[in-house]
C-alpha cells in the first residue's frame, strides 16, 4: 500500500488552543508527531468567524514553518441537519466552515449529518423521496444545499459514520444527483453501534474522502461500546486498510479523538501513529 498521509486532530491534543500561544504550542506537538496534516476543529480549535484575513494568512504561514498543512476542518453541529431547531443558524455556520476550509486549503469539512433512518423501498427495491419521513426529506434538502455550496466554493461536506449503517448513509447521500456530500468514515464509531465496518466501505466506496482513525469495542457486561487506543479493540486496520486501498483510497487518516483524558492523550496519538506505520 502507498505510505499512509497521517493527520493528527489537534483538539485531541492537550492544550488549550483558546489561550494566547495555545495554538502554535498545539501545532508544534502535532509537528512533533512527523505527521503531514492536523484537523482543526472550527468551534473549539479555529472559529471561522473570530479569524480575520490576515488572522488567516498568519495561521496559513504558522502551519507551512512547521511543515503541516489542513487535512480538514471539523465543524461538529449539536444537532443533525434533521432537526428543526435553529436549522438556517445551523445551515448558515455549516457555509461558513466549508469557506474558512476553502481558506485555509483544506479539501474536507467534518460532521455528523443527524440520525438518517433507513430508506423506505418499493417494489423495485429502490428508494423513493417522495416515501421518505419529513425529517428525511428535509436532510435531503439541506444536504442537497450544502453539496452545491460547497462546489461553488470548494471544499466537500464529509458525513461522518456511527448513527447508521454504512449502507444507509450511502442511500441518503446518493438520493439526490445534483449535488455531492462526501462521507468520513470512522470505524469505532461504527462498532460501539453495532454496525459493520466492511459493510461501510463497500457502500460508500468512493465517497469516503477521510478517515478517522478511531478504535471501538463492545462491553457486553456493561451493554455499551466504548472508544479504545488504536489496535486495541475490534476494527481490523490491516484489513480496513486493504478494503479502502482497493477503492483506491488515497486520503488521511487521521488519529485521534474528542473523549480522549488529557493525561494519556499525547501518549495515545503517538502509539496511534506508530501503530498504522508498523501496518
Amino acid at each position: 500500500m502507498a505510505e499512509l498521509k497521517l493527520a493528527v486532530r489537534l483538539d485531541a491534543i492537550p492544550i488549550d488552543t483558546r489561550r494566547p500561544g495555545g495554538l502554535k504550542k498545539a501545532l508544534i506537538a502535532a509537528a512533533a508527531l512527523r505527521v503531514d496534516a492536523v484537523e482543526l476543529c472550527a468551534r473549539q480549535t479555529v472559529r471561522p468567524s473570530e479569524l480575520s484575513d490576515t488572522g488567516v494568512r498568519q495561521l496559513r504561514k504558522m502551519l507551512d514553518d512547521l511543515n503541516l498543512r489542513v487535512a480538514a476542518i471539523r465543524f461538529q453541529t449539536r444537532r443533525g441537519y434533521d432537526n428543526p431547531s435553529d436549522l438556517e443558524r445551523r445551515v448558515d455556520a455549516t457555509k461558513q466552515a466549508l469557506s474558512f476550509a476553502y481558506r485555509l486549503g483544506a479539501p474536507v469539512v467534518v460532521n455528523q449529518i443527524g440520525r438518517v433512518q433507513p430508506m423506505p423501498q418499493t417494489d423495485g427495491d429502490e428508494e423513493t423521496p417522495q416515501a421518505l419521513s419529513p425529517e428525511m426529506q428535509q436532510l435531503q434538502l439541506v444536504l442537497d444545499d450544502l453539496g452545491r455550496y460547497g462546489a461553488r466554493v470548494g471544499a466537500v461536506l464529509a458525513a461522518e459514520t456511527g448513527s447508521e449503517s454504512g449502507p444507509d448513509l450511502e442511500s441518503m447521500l446518493r438520493l439526490s444527483d445534483q449535488a455531492f456530500i462526501a462521507a468520513a468514515l470512522n470505524p469505532g464509531q461504527l462498532i460501539i453501534n453495532r454496525f459493520d465496518v466492511d459493510e461501510a466501505i463497500a457502500a460508500l466506496g468512493n465517497r469516503i474522502h477521510l478517515v478517522c482513525a478511531v478504535d471501538g469495542v463492545l462491553d457486553f457486561a456493561a451493554g455499551r461500546g466504548l472508544m479504545v487506543p488504536l489496535g486495541q479493540g475490534t476494527a481490523d486496520f490491516p484489513n480496513l486498510l486493504g478494503r479502502l486501498e482497493d477503492l483506491p483510497y488515497r486520503g488521511p487518516f487521521v488519529v485521534g479523538r474528542g473523549d480522549m483524558p488529557d493525561e494519556s492523550a499525547m501518549a495515545e496519538i503517538a502509539d496511534g501513529i506508530s501503530y498504522l506505520r508498523s501496518l
